[in-house]
C-alpha cells in the first residue's frame, strides 16, 4: 500500500492504524442504527437476538446457539432473553427429553418487530456505504471475512 494513502498524521504501525479505524468505523455506523433501534425500545444485542431467531426459523436455537451467532459477545445472555420474553417477542421452552436445554423461539410479536426493522435498517446501511462503489464494497467485504477467518479462536 502505498504511503501516500495513509493519513499524514498517522505515526502509528500500519496493523494498528487499520484497527482504530475498524472501531472508528464500527462506533459510527452503531449510532445510527442505535437511534433506529431505540425508537422501538430495543438495544443492538436485543436486535441482533431477533435476526438470528428468525434465521434459525420454526426450530429455534438454544441460549448457547444464540450466544455463539451473536456480533458482539453479551455477558449475561440469559437476562438479555429475559427481559425480551418479558416483552413477548421471544418464547422460551425447556426440552423434554434434555432438561437442561431451553431452546427459544420467535413470537409473531417478535417476528412484527423485526420485519418492522427490515426496511429503514437496510436504508440505513445504504446511506452510510452510497459513496463506495458495489465492487469496492465486495472487496472490503471479502478482506472483512478472510481476516474474521484468519484470526484464532
Amino acid at each position: 500500500m502505498s504511503s501516500a494513502v495513509r493519513t499524514r498524521r498517522s505515526v502509528l504501525p500500519l496493523e494498528e492504524e487499520v484497527f482504530v479505524g475498524l472501531q472508528r468505523m464500527a462506533d459510527w455506523l452503531l449510532q445510527g442504527v442505535e437511534q433506529l433501534l431505540k425508537e422501538q425500545g430495543l438495544s443492538p444485542a436485543q436486535y441482533n437476538v431477533l435476526r438470528i431467531l428468525r434465521g434459525a426459523g420454526p426450530a429455534g436455537q438454544s441460549c448457547r446457539e444464540i450466544a455463539r451467532h451473536m456480533l458482539t459477545r453479551d455477558p449475561d445472555m440469559t437476562r438479555l432473553l429475559d427481559r425480551m420474553e418479558k416483552r413477548g417477542l421471544i418464547a422460551r421452552e425447556r426440552q423434554k427429553l434434555d432438561r437442561r436445554v431451553v431452546t427459544t423461539r420467535m413470537t409473531p410479536a417478535g417476528l412484527k418487530l423485526l420485519k418492522a426493522l427490515d426496511q429503514p435498517v437496510r436504508e440505513y446501511h445504504r446511506r452510510r456505504f452510497r459513496h463506495i462503489s458495489v465492487v469496492r464494497l465486495k472487496a472490503l467485504a471479502q478482506l472483512l471475512e478472510e481476516s474474521r477467518r484468519a484470526a484464532p479462536g
